[in-house]
């Protein structure tokens, strides 16, 4: 897929002039989403991904549609399992509903230049060294395995962040919230409020994400183009799937399993098509729609699945993500 510099230039001017519009809107209307706005924000970027996947399966070939699709299907799906530790961070630092909007907007603004930087250097590392697949696919699997066997591993995920301790460490905060500010002047002195340490916890935690999911695309796509888009338009809607599912994330009980038989899958695929191309003859190259396929059905089976056995749950005995840590 030869992608040139005009095409890159307007596809980076687009995100962040999106990215700008939706902080302007947030900005000057801080504000909890009712349940129709964040309807109509996330049914409006999911249509816009499916329109662009459209587009680059007409202009590129069907191989590399189901390549967008297959990328974005798996970094969306990787994307709501993070909203549970966003949801963590929201309840550990009592931040007020009417501010999460901004506190999810910057945050992802800077996961999306951290994850940026992340796939330029995964691909230069691809074109080098091709064996570096290998690696990635047994860190899949390895990180299947983790995901299947941890019982909920979220908290200690969100804990173990190291900026975030360094933040917190060496930046005199307030103790209290000032509006949306960032940043106060207190008896002469400049102080940041909880807003900004809010906001590096939800930018770090997703960098930290990426780990995962980087290698899973690049197990998918070994277009950077593709890469780089399928992480935008994945993250591009997450503020407002915050909102619309935040109180049904306790519902998906079983997403952590689908997810590691997605990852345990790209994993495999990963050292197959490395092997293969390093001259195994017995290595099969899985195609695209094989992959595009198991991703949706496996997607599909746990979101069934969970939701009827949260139908047979008391409501009593579900555990909202956060209910914890807000009483701590």
């Amino acid at each position: 897929m030869d992608v040139s510099m005009s095409v890159w230039a307007i596809t980076l001017v687009v995100t962040i002039g999106v990215l700008a519009l939706d902080f302007f809107i947030v900005a000057r209307n801080p504000h909890e989403p009712s349940l129709r706005e964040a309807t109509m924000w996330v049914t409006f970027y999911v249509a816009l991904a499916v329109t662009f996947g459209i587009g680059v399966t007409v202009t590129a070939g069907g191989q590399r549609g189901g390549e967008f699709f297959a990328g974005w299907l798996t970094e969306y799906s990787l994307s709501v399992d993070n909203l549970f530790v966003f949801l963590l961070i929201m309840a550990n630092f009592a931040v007020p509903r009417a501010y999460q909007q901004k506190v999810l907007l910057i945050g992802i603004g800077l996961s999306l230049v951290l994850r940026g930087i992340f796939i330029a250097l995964g691909a230069e590392a691809i074109e080098r060294f091709d064996w570096v697949f290998f690696i990635f696919g047994a860190f899949l699997v390895f990180t299947a395995w983790k995901l299947a066997t941890a019982e909920d591993d979220a908290e200690d995920e969100f804990k173990a962040n190291r900026v975030l301790k360094a933040a917190n460490r060496l930046l005199p905060t307030t103790d209290e919230y000032r509006g949306a500010a960032l940043l106060t002047r207190i008896d002469g002195k400049r102080f940041v409020t909880p807003m900004l340490i809010v906001m590096i916890a939800i930018g770090t935690t997703d960098l930290i994400f990426a780990l995962d999911s980087i290698p899973a695309i690049f197990g998918l796509t070994q277009e950077p183009y593709i890469v780089f888009t399928a992480n935008v338009f994945a993250l591009m809607g997450l503020r407002q799937l915050y909102f619309l599912i935040g109180g049904l994330l306790d519902r998906l009980v079983y997403l952590s399993y689908g997810l590691a038989v997605v990852l345990g899958f790209i994993g495999v695929k990963l050292i197959l098509e490395a092997a293969h191309h390093h001259g195994a003859d017995w290595a099969p190259e899985i195609p695209i729609l094989v992959s595009l396929g198991v991703i949706v059905v496996t997607l599909g089976v746990t979101t069934i699945l969970s939701l009827l056995k949260s139908a047979r749950t008391p409501l009593s005995e579900r555990t909202p993500v956060g209910v914890e840590a807000e009483v701590d």
